[in-house]
């Protein structure tokens, strides 16, 4: 690992909606707060929640699928570390009352799907994950090509999506 280990997880046994992403990124790491970047600032404004809210372990939990932060790859961070989520999740999240599951990107995806779709193809069926799972793209600034070819994403899945999560909150 690049910097010292330094792993950044939020939640409790109140915590209702569950986040799970690929790692923390290196301002995470430096500031100790998940998501606390411009994919942060887009992704309340997709749930619709406030920063306080957002950062409310009563309400929101974040387990990312590595907890520290991977280190610089050629296009953006390294994957996550591997042992992170098949050691820690299972138990964290049994101790949690999580009503709805946000998948963000592929990693979160892939592990809990356990398929062979793609990310475009999974969030194009977002229904057949209901009401359990909200499958998302991340919503880094390097993703806005994609969010630009799929403007149903934030037409159709960001309200409904918003609309669930405030009765939850």
């Amino acid at each position: 690992m690049p910097l010292a280990p330094r792993p950044i997880i939020q939640g409790n046994q109140y915590s209702k909606v569950l986040i799970v992403g690929q790692a923390p990124g290196k301002l995470a790491h430096e500031t100790k707060l998940p998501w606390n970047d411009a994919s942060g600032v887009r992704l309340r404004k997709w749930l619709g929640i406030s920063t306080e809210k957002f950062y409310d372990a009563n309400n929101i939990a974040i387990l990312p699928m590595g907890f520290c932060y991977p280190g610089k790859a050629k296009s953006g961070d390294k994957p996550p570390r591997k042992e992170c989520a098949p050691t820690w999740h299972e138990r964290l999240i049994n101790s949690m009352s999580i009503e709805h599951i946000l998948l963000i990107g592929q990693y979160a995806q892939t592990y809990y799907l356990n398929d062979k779709l793609s990310l475009t193809e999974r969030v194009t069926n977002w229904k057949s994950y209901q009401p359990k799972y909200f499958v998302l793209p991340h919503p880094s600034p390097r993703n806005n090509i994609w969010l630009k070819k799929h403007p149903w994403f934030e037409d159709e899945i960001v309200p409904h999506m918003q609309r669930v999560l405030t009765k939850v909150l």
